[in-house]
Protein backbone atom coordinates (compact mmCIF):
# COMPACT_ATOMS: atom_id res chain seq x y z
CA UNK A 1 0.00 0.00 0.00
CA UNK A 2 1.36 3.40 -1.03
CA UNK A 3 0.95 5.90 1.81
CA UNK A 4 2.49 8.79 -0.16
CA UNK A 5 2.27 9.23 -3.94
CA UNK A 6 4.00 12.16 -5.66
CA UNK A 7 3.56 12.63 -9.41
CA UNK A 8 5.22 15.39 -11.46
CA UNK A 9 5.18 17.91 -8.59
CA UNK A 10 6.59 21.32 -9.51
CA UNK A 11 6.76 24.40 -7.28
CA UNK A 12 8.33 27.82 -7.83
CA UNK A 13 8.66 30.90 -5.66
CA UNK A 14 8.99 34.02 -7.81
CA UNK A 15 11.48 33.00 -10.52
CA UNK A 16 13.12 30.19 -8.51
CA UNK A 17 11.98 26.63 -9.22
CA UNK A 18 12.20 24.82 -5.87
CA UNK A 19 10.72 21.47 -6.97
CA UNK A 20 11.07 20.33 -10.56
CA UNK A 21 8.80 17.53 -11.85
CA UNK A 22 9.25 15.37 -8.73
CA UNK A 23 8.07 11.74 -8.67
CA UNK A 24 8.20 9.58 -5.54
CA UNK A 25 6.19 7.03 -3.57
CA UNK A 26 6.45 5.61 -0.05
CA UNK A 27 5.08 2.25 1.09
CA UNK A 28 3.41 1.55 4.43
CA UNK A 29 5.97 1.04 7.21
CA UNK A 30 8.84 2.46 5.15
CA UNK A 31 11.32 5.08 6.34
CA UNK A 32 12.29 7.22 3.37
CA UNK A 33 15.02 9.81 3.68
CA UNK A 34 14.79 12.96 1.59
CA UNK A 35 18.37 14.21 1.53
CA UNK A 36 19.85 17.44 0.33
CA UNK A 37 21.39 20.76 1.40
CA UNK A 38 19.40 23.72 2.68
CA UNK A 39 17.30 25.13 -0.14
CA UNK A 40 17.04 21.81 -2.00
CA UNK A 41 13.24 21.73 -1.61
CA UNK A 42 12.84 19.26 1.27
CA UNK A 43 10.68 21.44 3.54
CA UNK A 44 8.67 22.75 0.59
CA UNK A 45 7.71 19.19 -0.31
CA UNK A 46 6.55 18.46 3.25
CA UNK A 47 4.42 21.61 3.20
CA UNK A 48 2.80 20.48 -0.06
CA UNK A 49 2.15 16.99 1.29
CA UNK A 50 0.57 18.36 4.47
CA UNK A 51 -1.61 20.83 2.58
CA UNK A 52 0.12 23.97 3.87
CA UNK A 53 0.92 25.16 0.34
CA UNK A 54 -0.16 24.07 -3.14
CA UNK A 55 2.05 22.82 -5.94
CA UNK A 56 2.06 24.71 -9.23
CA UNK A 57 1.37 21.48 -11.08
CA UNK A 58 1.40 17.73 -10.54
CA UNK A 59 -0.42 15.63 -7.98
CA UNK A 60 0.43 14.55 -4.44
CA UNK A 61 -1.63 12.11 -2.38
CA UNK A 62 -1.68 10.85 1.20
CA UNK A 63 -3.59 7.61 1.82
CA UNK A 64 -5.10 8.06 -1.65
CA UNK A 65 -6.41 11.59 -0.97
CA UNK A 66 -5.26 14.65 -2.91
CA UNK A 67 -3.09 16.84 -0.69
CA UNK A 68 -4.90 19.98 -1.89
CA UNK A 69 -8.02 18.88 -0.01
CA UNK A 70 -7.14 16.42 2.73
CA UNK A 71 -9.99 15.26 4.93
CA UNK A 72 -10.03 15.62 8.73
CA UNK A 73 -9.59 11.84 8.92
CA UNK A 74 -6.26 12.02 7.08
CA UNK A 75 -5.07 15.00 9.13
CA UNK A 76 -5.85 13.06 12.31
CA UNK A 77 -3.62 10.28 11.02
CA UNK A 78 -0.43 12.26 10.42
CA UNK A 79 2.20 13.77 12.74
CA UNK A 80 4.66 16.52 11.85
CA UNK A 81 7.97 17.58 13.40
CA UNK A 82 9.29 20.82 11.90
CA UNK A 83 11.43 23.76 13.04
CA UNK A 84 8.29 25.80 13.68
CA UNK A 85 7.37 23.76 16.73
CA UNK A 86 4.26 25.56 17.92
CA UNK A 87 5.00 24.76 21.57
CA UNK A 88 3.44 27.00 24.20
CA UNK A 89 6.41 28.32 26.15
CA UNK A 90 4.59 29.10 29.40
CA UNK A 91 2.92 25.72 29.57
CA UNK A 92 4.62 22.72 31.11
CA UNK A 93 5.59 19.67 29.05
CA UNK A 94 2.55 17.86 30.41
CA UNK A 95 0.15 20.71 29.70
CA UNK A 96 1.45 21.15 26.14
CA UNK A 97 0.59 17.52 25.49
CA UNK A 98 -2.67 17.76 27.43
CA UNK A 99 -3.84 20.57 25.15
CA UNK A 100 -3.00 18.50 22.10
CA UNK A 101 -4.68 15.42 23.60
CA UNK A 102 -7.91 17.41 24.02
CA UNK A 103 -7.84 18.40 20.34
CA UNK A 104 -7.51 14.76 19.27
CA UNK A 105 -9.76 13.39 22.02
CA UNK A 106 -6.94 11.26 23.46
CA UNK A 107 -7.12 9.74 26.95
CA UNK A 108 -4.93 11.86 29.25
CA UNK A 109 -3.46 8.71 30.79
CA UNK A 110 -1.45 8.21 27.59
CA UNK A 111 0.44 11.50 28.10
CA UNK A 112 2.74 10.08 30.77
CA UNK A 113 3.47 7.06 28.59
CA UNK A 114 4.58 9.30 25.71
CA UNK A 115 6.65 11.49 28.05
CA UNK A 116 8.34 8.32 29.23
CA UNK A 117 9.11 7.29 25.62
CA UNK A 118 11.00 10.56 25.07
CA UNK A 119 12.48 10.53 28.59
CA UNK A 120 10.77 13.71 29.77
CA UNK A 121 8.80 12.37 32.74
CA UNK A 122 11.13 14.12 35.18
CA UNK A 123 10.54 17.40 33.33
CA UNK A 124 6.77 17.07 32.96
CA UNK A 125 6.13 20.18 35.10
CA UNK A 126 8.85 22.28 33.44
CA UNK A 127 7.64 25.10 31.15
CA UNK A 128 8.57 24.53 27.50
CA UNK A 129 10.60 27.73 27.30
CA UNK A 130 12.82 26.49 30.15
CA UNK A 131 13.83 23.33 28.31
CA UNK A 132 17.16 22.75 26.62
CA UNK A 133 17.19 22.46 22.83
CA UNK A 134 17.43 18.68 23.06
CA UNK A 135 14.52 18.44 25.48
CA UNK A 136 12.41 20.74 23.29
CA UNK A 137 13.17 18.48 20.34
CA UNK A 138 11.95 15.46 22.28
CA UNK A 139 8.80 17.30 23.40
CA UNK A 140 8.01 18.24 19.79
CA UNK A 141 8.41 14.60 18.81
CA UNK A 142 6.21 13.52 21.74
CA UNK A 143 3.47 15.85 20.55
CA UNK A 144 3.77 14.51 16.99
CA UNK A 145 3.32 10.87 18.05
CA UNK A 146 0.80 11.42 20.86
CA UNK A 147 -2.17 10.49 18.66
CA UNK A 148 -0.38 7.41 17.24
CA UNK A 149 -0.28 8.60 13.62
CA UNK A 150 0.23 6.14 10.78
CA UNK A 151 2.34 8.70 8.89
CA UNK A 152 5.06 10.85 10.44
CA UNK A 153 6.94 13.75 8.81
CA UNK A 154 10.28 14.46 10.46
CA UNK A 155 12.00 17.59 9.13
CA UNK A 156 15.62 17.38 10.38
CA UNK A 157 14.48 16.16 13.83
CA UNK A 158 18.01 15.85 15.26
CA UNK A 159 19.56 19.01 13.80
CA UNK A 160 21.86 20.63 16.36
CA UNK A 161 21.21 18.01 19.04
CA UNK A 162 23.93 16.29 21.06
CA UNK A 163 24.86 12.67 20.20
CA UNK A 164 23.10 11.19 23.25
CA UNK A 165 19.79 12.91 22.47
CA UNK A 166 20.14 12.02 18.79
CA UNK A 167 20.64 8.36 19.73
CA UNK A 168 17.47 8.36 21.84
CA UNK A 169 15.43 9.84 19.02
CA UNK A 170 16.84 7.24 16.62
CA UNK A 171 15.75 4.47 18.99
CA UNK A 172 12.24 5.90 19.11
CA UNK A 173 12.09 6.17 15.31
CA UNK A 174 12.96 2.46 15.05
CA UNK A 175 10.20 1.66 17.58
CA UNK A 176 7.70 3.61 15.49
CA UNK A 177 8.74 1.76 12.35
CA UNK A 178 8.29 -1.59 14.11
CA UNK A 179 4.74 -0.57 15.01
CA UNK A 180 4.00 0.08 11.32
CA UNK A 181 4.42 3.86 11.17
CA UNK A 182 5.45 5.26 7.78
CA UNK A 183 8.08 7.98 8.09
CA UNK A 184 9.34 10.66 5.70
CA UNK A 185 12.60 11.98 7.11
CA UNK A 186 14.49 14.99 5.80
CA UNK A 187 18.10 15.40 6.82
CA UNK A 188 21.52 16.46 5.59
CA UNK A 189 23.18 14.01 7.99
CA UNK A 190 24.30 11.10 5.82
CA UNK A 191 25.17 8.87 8.77
CA UNK A 192 21.65 9.31 10.11
CA UNK A 193 20.13 8.53 6.72
CA UNK A 194 22.22 5.39 6.26
CA UNK A 195 21.33 4.18 9.75
CA UNK A 196 17.59 4.84 9.67
CA UNK A 197 16.28 4.75 6.13
CA UNK A 198 15.01 1.88 3.99
CA UNK A 199 15.42 4.09 0.93
CA UNK A 200 16.78 7.57 0.30
CA UNK A 201 16.18 10.16 -2.41
CA UNK A 202 19.04 12.57 -3.05
CA UNK A 203 17.51 15.96 -3.85
CA UNK A 204 19.41 18.71 -5.64
CA UNK A 205 17.90 21.90 -7.03
CA UNK A 206 14.42 20.41 -6.87
CA UNK A 207 15.24 17.17 -8.69
CA UNK A 208 15.86 13.63 -7.43
CA UNK A 209 19.32 12.75 -8.74
CA UNK A 210 19.58 9.31 -7.10
CA UNK A 211 17.20 6.96 -5.31
CA UNK A 212 17.48 3.61 -3.55
CA UNK A 213 18.69 1.71 -0.51
CA UNK A 214 21.57 3.69 1.06
CA UNK A 215 24.28 1.03 0.91
CA UNK A 216 23.23 -0.01 -2.60
CA UNK A 217 23.69 3.58 -3.77
CA UNK A 218 27.15 3.65 -2.22
CA UNK A 219 28.12 0.38 -3.93
CA UNK A 220 26.78 1.66 -7.25
CA UNK A 221 29.02 4.72 -7.08
CA UNK A 222 32.20 2.80 -6.24
CA UNK A 223 34.42 2.79 -9.35
CA UNK A 224 37.50 1.87 -7.28
CA UNK A 225 35.99 -1.38 -5.90
CA UNK A 226 39.05 -2.18 -3.83
CA UNK A 227 39.88 -3.50 -0.37
CA UNK A 228 42.26 -1.57 1.88
CA UNK A 229 44.25 -3.54 4.45
CA UNK A 230 46.51 -2.38 7.28
CA UNK A 231 49.00 -5.00 8.49
CA UNK A 232 50.43 -5.12 12.00
CA UNK A 233 53.88 -4.06 10.71
CA UNK A 234 52.35 -0.83 9.37
CA UNK A 235 52.17 -1.93 5.74
CA UNK A 236 49.16 -0.59 3.83
CA UNK A 237 47.79 -2.68 0.97
CA UNK A 238 45.16 -1.98 -1.66
CA UNK A 239 43.74 -5.04 -3.43
CA UNK A 240 40.99 -5.40 -6.00
CA UNK A 241 37.71 -6.61 -4.51
CA UNK A 242 37.70 -9.82 -6.53
CA UNK A 243 38.03 -13.57 -6.18
CA UNK A 244 41.66 -13.30 -7.32
CA UNK A 245 42.52 -11.45 -4.07
CA UNK A 246 40.81 -13.97 -1.79
CA UNK A 247 43.80 -16.28 -1.30
CA UNK A 248 46.13 -13.40 -0.48
CA UNK A 249 43.70 -11.92 2.05
CA UNK A 250 43.19 -15.37 3.62
CA UNK A 251 46.94 -15.75 4.01
CA UNK A 252 47.18 -12.47 5.94
CA UNK A 253 44.31 -13.60 8.21
CA UNK A 254 45.88 -17.03 8.76
CA UNK A 255 49.10 -15.36 9.87
CA UNK A 256 47.28 -12.89 12.19
CA UNK A 257 48.77 -9.97 10.26
CA UNK A 258 45.65 -7.85 9.71
CA UNK A 259 44.94 -4.87 11.95
CA UNK A 260 42.06 -3.49 9.87
CA UNK A 261 40.33 -4.16 6.56
CA UNK A 262 37.92 -1.87 4.72
CA UNK A 263 36.13 -1.87 1.40
CA UNK A 264 36.22 1.28 -0.69
CA UNK A 265 32.52 2.21 -0.91
CA UNK A 266 31.92 5.95 -0.59
CA UNK A 267 29.39 7.27 1.89
CA UNK A 268 26.23 9.07 0.80
CA UNK A 269 27.82 12.47 1.25
CA UNK A 270 30.69 11.54 -1.07
CA UNK A 271 28.18 10.24 -3.62
CA UNK A 272 26.19 13.48 -3.42
CA UNK A 273 29.32 15.59 -3.92
CA UNK A 274 30.45 13.48 -6.89
CA UNK A 275 27.03 13.86 -8.54
CA UNK A 276 26.50 17.57 -7.88
CA UNK A 277 29.81 19.15 -6.97
CA UNK A 278 28.06 20.48 -3.84
CA UNK A 279 28.31 19.58 -0.18
CA UNK A 280 25.23 18.80 1.90
CA UNK A 281 25.70 21.67 4.36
Amino acid sequence: MKVIEISNITKSFSDKKVLDNLNLSIEKGEILGLLGPSGAGKTTLIKILTGQIKADCGCAKLFGENCDKLSPEVYSNIGVVMDNSGLYGRLSCYDNLKLFAQVFNIDKSYINEVLDKVELVSAKKTPADKLSKGMRGRLILARAILHKPELLFLDEPTSGLDPATTGKIHELIFELKKSGTTILLTTHDMYEATKLCDNVALLNEGKIIEYGEPLSICRKHNPDNSIHILLNDGTKLSLQNSSESADEIKRYFDNNQIVSIHSSEPNLETVFISLTGRSLV
